[in-house]
């Protein structure tokens, strides 16, 4: 199966839209939310913890874990909308 120039462009661009994207999900949860906003979220409390200690240890380990689902997911649509899945 051969795809167009044009068409891979428009794949690749839309592909590093993609991973850009959950690269800044990841970096303001695992880094924001866990070292910058700590104080902040600590005020704030979450099933018996302060909300930054959370993020700081579990959350962004369960976000990291949603990104990953979700990325694969939407490369699947992205490969199914270029004609390139398996």
């Amino acid at each position: 199966m051969s795809i167009s120039r044009e068409s891979a462009d428009a794949y690749w661009k839309e592909n590093v839209r993609i991973i850009l994207s959950y690269l800044v999900v990841w970096f303001v949860v695992s880094y924001g939310c866990g070292i910058l906003f700590v104080e902040q979220l600590n005020s704030i409390p979450f099933f018996g913890f302060e909300l930054g200690f959370w993020f700081a240890q579990q959350g962004s380990i369960f976000v990291f874990c949603g990104l990953i689902v979700a990325y694969a997911i939407s490369m699947n649509n992205l490969d199914e909308k270029y004609d390139v899945h398996e």
